[in-house]
């Protein structure tokens, strides 16, 4: 697991730190209402226990961000391996949720920056997005973060009594020119250029 718990990035009412197997259901409580939508494609919310299961999986190696205003939990994001093989070590697929009642604050530009900057310190040179249709809110979101469309996997899910297309986004990271080194552990950084990264993309003083 990640030693950053502690580390918090602040800015107004806003802060962002790393999620705790503790917030596992104020995290499953901002997902359920996506069950009901074509956004995800699982069809019943998860036990508790399995969602904590989940954290624990990503939290072992990759960035999972989860973002507060006033001490509440109002979305969150992370990464993932992207394919098993070894060959695509360096690719990770990101996911994101916010509470459907904290729209338009930039929440979701503010987790996949940070996402994104603490991906490309780890090494990572490319991040995918994988976004069902329709999806406004996601796909805009996307392309304000410089991802483009790569692919379209023509109804390739089905939800809500129809077949959706799922559009594959994708993001450049990193130098493609020289021999790629491994992914570095996000436990192996210093606690205070995690937390520079967090305050800075609340601050919204990062380029990616």
């Amino acid at each position: 697991m990640n030693t950053f718990q502690s580390i918090v990035g602040n800015d107004g009412d806003l802060s962002m730190r790393f999620a705790t197997l503790e917030d596992a259901e104020a995290l499953l409580d901002i997902y359920a209402p996506y069950i009901d939508q074509p956004v995800t494609f699982e069809f019943e919310v998860p036990p508790l226990e399995e969602f904590r299961h989940r954290i624990i999986e990503r939290i072992a190696f990759y960035p999972y961000l989860v973002i507060e205003v006033d001490g509440k939990v109002v979305g969150y994001a992370y990464a993932s391996r992207y394919k098993a093989r070894p060959g695509y070590q360096w690719d990770v697929e990101l996911s994101i949720y916010v509470d459907q009642n904290c729209r338009g604050r930039g929440v979701g530009r503010k987790l996949y920056t940070a996402l994104l900057k603490l991906l490309q310190m780890q090494g990572v040179r490319n991040a995918f997005g994988i976004v069902s249709m329709p999806n406004v809110g996601s796909m805009h979101l996307h392309r304000k973060m410089g991802f483009r469309v790569v692919g379209i996997q023509y109804r390739a899910g089905y939800k809500c009594g129809e077949w959706h297309d799922v559009l594959i986004f994708q993001k450049e990271l990193g130098d493609f020119e020289s021999e790629p080194q491994p992914i570095v552990p996000i436990a192996a950084f210093e606690p205070p250029a995690i937390e520079a990264v967090l305050s800075d993309a609340l601050a919204g003083t990062i380029k990616i």
